[in-house]
């Protein structure tokens, strides 16, 4: 049986933390959550995500400072990381230059999100094989 995928979800709004783990098991992925960018390198060491949805701008630590530090966790360098931000795409126009792989906009779309995550993570995992 294979094992199913997990999304760390870095979020410091309870409620979008919480809808977004909707989203995300409905789709099929476990979710880990963590509330600031501390809480998800920290997770993000311990639970090994398949993909990582990042809120850019939260208290403590914000998303792309986070990003850079998670892709430097030996185990985590070709971890799909997406932004999620509410302050569109125009504000992460060169989203790689950030750490990111894509970006979401808030409100988040659960078929945007399906989309996302799979070509991230078919992605990622083509670049682990070799493939």
């Amino acid at each position: 049986m294979e094992t199913r995928k997990k999304v760390l979800i870095a979020e410091d709004y309870e409620d979008i933390r919480h809808m977004t783990r909707i989203m995300i098991e409905l789709i099929g992925f476990d979710v880990v959550e963590a509330a600031n960018g501390f809480e998800a390198i920290e997770q993000a060491k311990i639970s090994r995500p398949d993909a990582v949805l990042m809120d850019i701008a939260m208290p403590e630590l914000n998303g792309i400072t986070a990003a850079t530090m998670i892709h430097q966790i030996d185990g985590c360098q070709d971890v799909p990381i997406i932004a999620i931000t509410a302050f569109g795409r125009e504000y992460v126009k060169d989203a790689s230059s950030y750490g990111f792989d894509a970006v979401i906009e808030k409100p988040v779309d659960m078929d945007e999100l399906r989309l996302v995550l799979e070509s991230q993570m078919s992605t990622a995992a083509g670049s682990r094989t070799g493939h």
